[in-house]
């Protein structure tokens, strides 16, 4: 009796691994249905799918990552990370900890200190843009305005995307509120205004005494936002012989201030939108004219050369003719 009970023990065992055997790999996805009868119970259909992990946010996609422990940092010190954890969705630019170590030896330490949140903010946000961004979508752009308002320029060279200086080594990780591009370098927001960036340009020395003369200094050194439509040195220099130093005289302090104010619109408007409007209110209250023509873009008769020089309180498009209202 025993014999038997354990011949048929073995009868099972061998009907159930042979079952087994036909519900393996692309077996079990025929029509066939597999073995059961008594030994049912150890060949089971297909298993029960696995959830798919829940992405994490931003913050914490970089936390579990282990290679932006100093841009993780920086958000916390600079009160950001509730922000980058909400809803969003935001693009990210992310640096390194390797990028953050090609800064000058005492940036990271200096900027994280309580006394420089606002400016560390400041850097921060310039490294995020509203909106999911994805890599298939930045190769279309030249420039993707940022939470921190000025713009990054992008550009695609030889099949690598640059944001400002930095290399995209990385893209589409993707999060619940957005998506993170790696970079190999911090980007800089500028952080010189209107009037120190033309100072700096050196091709702006008769725009630049203008403004002084008129006493427009600290209206363009404050806060704008400004667009500046800025005529070169050879674009004064195109004006009737005597025109400037007749303008910079004091009691043609008036004639100056229209001029210069009629080069200024509040604001910061940059590339993409002057070429979709018709004329622009300057801060002189007149009106200048925009056409775009197969040549490039003429405000009144001046043709803008070069365009979207940021600034810390605007943007600055270079013509090359002064402006007469």
């Amino acid at each position: 009796m025993k014999k038997f009970i354990a011949f048929a023990a073995l009868a099972m065992l061998a009907s159930s691994a042979d079952a087994g055997r036909k519900c393996r790999g692309t077996a079990s996805l025929s029509k066939t249905r597999c073995q059961t009868s008594h030994a049912a119970y150890i060949t089971t259909s297909h298993p029960a799918a696995a959830h798919p992990r829940a992405k994490l946010d931003i913050v914490d996609t970089a936390v579990g990552a282990g290679s932006f422990k100093t841009l993780v940092a920086a958000v916390q010190a600079a009160g950001l990370a509730e922000t980058l954890k909400g809803d969003g969705p935001f693009t990210v630019f992310a640096p390194t900890d390797a990028a953050f170590a090609k800064l000058p030896k005492g940036t990271v330490a200096d900027l994280l200190k309580p006394e420089n949140k606002a400016k560390l903010q400041a850097i921060l946000t310039y490294h995020v843009v509203a909106g999911t961004v994805k890599a298939a979508d930045v190769v279309k752009l030249n420039g993707a305005k940022t939470v921190q308002g000025q713009q990054v320029d992008i550009a695609v060279k030889n099949g690598k995307v640059m944001v400002d200086g930095a290399n995209v080594v990385k893209t589409d990780i993707e999060t619940s509120n957005g998506v993170i591009h790696v970079i190999d370098s911090v980007i800089l927001p500028a952080d010189k205004d209107i009037v120190d960036t033309a100072v700096g340009a050196g091709s702006f020395k008769t725009l630049v005494a203008a403004v002084q003369a008129a006493g427009l200094v600290d209206t363009l050194k404050g806060d704008g936002p400004f667009t500046v439509f800025a005529p070169t040195d050879e674009a004064f220099a195109k004006l009737p012989e005597g025109t400037i130093a007749s303008l910079l005289k004091p009691e043609n302090k008036d004639q100056l201030v229209a001029i210069l104010t009629y080069h200024v619109v509040a604001g910061k408007v940059l590339a993409a939108d002057v070429v979709k409007i018709s004329s622009v209110k300057t801060v002189n209250g007149g009106s200048a004219t925009v056409k775009v023509t197969d040549g490039g873009v003429l405000i009144n008769d001046a043709k803008v050369v070069a365009t979207d020089i940021e600034t810390s309180n605007g943007v600055i498009h270079v013509i090359d003719s002064v402006l007469l209202p």
